[in-house]
């Protein structure tokens, strides 16, 4: 059964008029960028565009983009378009080497916030009669105030339980009864572990859905998800920079795939050469915020690796879709000469019943001259015989990845959990100390 629009005329508009829209968006967008005379307005006098009137959405693959480099060059807010007087709020993200990604909020912004999570959560099955038990975490990360917007903005009652505090949650979950469970998939797990172990199982809760997002995660791990909390599991995107969550989200009649808040966030997908590639390719994902007002940009690359597809034929929902991000750029390993995902690695563990989801891929470059990929596992039985699946899934890694790799089953409990949100998944070693005790 298909949930109903939240918002018909946006997320049911016909596809041509949605264009036009977005086209005159656009070109307020460069008007507005221009006016303010920052960065992005300079780049663009380079390209030659003097007004909004000079580009469409034909040309936006020639326009400059924006990078994460350019938030930390401009730190803090040297691409704020709005006064100071007009910000709200201001959420942001660590980067790497402790340098912060800050975005400032208008009360515009956060409207648009508040509606697109609203439209992600009733296409989620949500209702003004659920209560959302949200264990994203609250503060400058987006996860947490993202989802209690669009609750509030939905109709619908929120617990804002924020991350950590696990048998808090377990507590909450039982005695008050969500239907709703937002939080990230390896927190999820967490969760779903803690209640087995103190002897609930999943029918005791009244939970059905759950979000996740914040990190990448694979159908595999969807499918531990629903068996350990008996909800089904749909995948939430968003980043900071462009909002938060709810620049997409799948829905109970998505096939799988995440509906692009495409009023809002336009998205494009292009190759290693910056270059569009076609409906269906995976590539970076980059999107223009065609109607932010404090901290607008014209075509941020995200560093996401993911695919854009059309609507489900025939649904009443007509927004563009994308696959699930099956890694970021900067998180690609390369090992002789061999590029690997961590979500490759995950993909191929989890589909082994014997092992737990919990792992660990080690990029170990202690030997420059010959790096190896170094898996760590935990096994679901302590009685299973260790060598045997060690080898098993050592020939199956190399079978999806084209690679030979070290696999290591690690006594349980030695990784390391997500008990406040995400899961620490990959590792670099070139020196010092192991990452994890039991590895050489």
């Amino acid at each position: 059964m298909s949930p109903p629009l939240v918002a018909p005329e946006a997320e049911g508009c016909d596809p041509e008029r949605r264009r036009e829209q977005q086209e005159r968006r656009l070109r307020r967008l460069v008007d507005r960028l221009l006016a303010a005379d920052g960065l992005q307005a300079g780049r663009l006098r380079e390209a030659g565009v003097s007004a909004g009137a000079d580009v469409g959405l034909d040309d936006l693959h020639r326009l400059p983009h924006v990078t994460k480099q350019d938030f930390w060059d401009t730190y803090p807010f040297g691409l704020r378009t709005a006064s100071a007087s007009d910000v709200v709020c201001v959420h942001g993200t660590s980067g790497t080497l402790g340098r912060q990604t800050l975005v400032p909020y208008t009360s515009h912004d956060v409207e648009v916030w508040s509606e697109v999570m609203a439209r992600a959560l009733g296409g989620a099955g949500v209702t003004r009669q659920s209560l959302v038990h949200c264990a994203y975490g609250y503060g400058l990360f987006t996860g947490g105030l993202g989802f209690h917007h669009g609750v509030m903005r939905l109709g619908a009652a929120v617990l804002p339980v924020s991350s950590g505090g696990t048998d808090m949650q377990l507590r909450l979950m039982l005695d008050l009864g969500p239907d709703v469970l937002c939080c990230t998939p390896s927190y999820g797990i967490y969760l779903g572990e803690s209640f087995r172990s103190t002897g609930i199982t999943s029918d005791q809760l009244s939970l059905r859905v759950g979000l996740f997002g914040a990190e990448p995660w694979t159908e595999q791990m969807r499918v531990e998800i629903e068996r350990l909390l008996g909800v089904r599991a749909l995948n939430v995107y968003g980043l900071t920079e462009i909002i938060g969550p709810g620049v997409a989200c799948e829905s109970l009649d998505s096939e799988g795939l995440l509906n692009i808040a495409e009023d809002h966030f336009y998205p494009e997908v292009v190759g290693v050469d910056g270059e569009p590639v076609p409906d269906g390719e995976s590539g970076e994902l980059v999107f223009t915020t065609l109607t932010k007002t404090g901290l607008p940009l014209l075509r941020y690359r995200t560093g996401d690796i993911a695919a854009l597809c059309g609507p489900v034929p025939g649904s009443a929902r007509t927004l563009r879709r994308m696959s699930r991000v099956i890694g970021r750029a900067d998180d690609m390993m390369i090992i002789r000469g061999v590029n690997v995902f961590p979500s490759e690695v995950e993909a191929v563990l989890l589909e082994d019943r014997r092992v737990a989801p919990h792992y660990m891929v080690i990029e170990d470059r202690r030997d420059s001259s010959r790096p190896e990929l170094l898996v760590a596992v935990e096994p679901y039985d302590e009685g299973g015989d260790v060598p045997v699946l060690e080898t098993d899934l050592a020939a199956a890694l190399a079978e999806r990845l084209g690679l030979s790799c070290v696999v290591r089953v690690l006594q349980p409990g030695t990784i390391p959990r997500a008990t406040n949100g995400k899961a620490r998944r990959v590792v670099r070693w070139s020196h010092g100390v192991a990452p994890l005790p039991g590895l050489e």
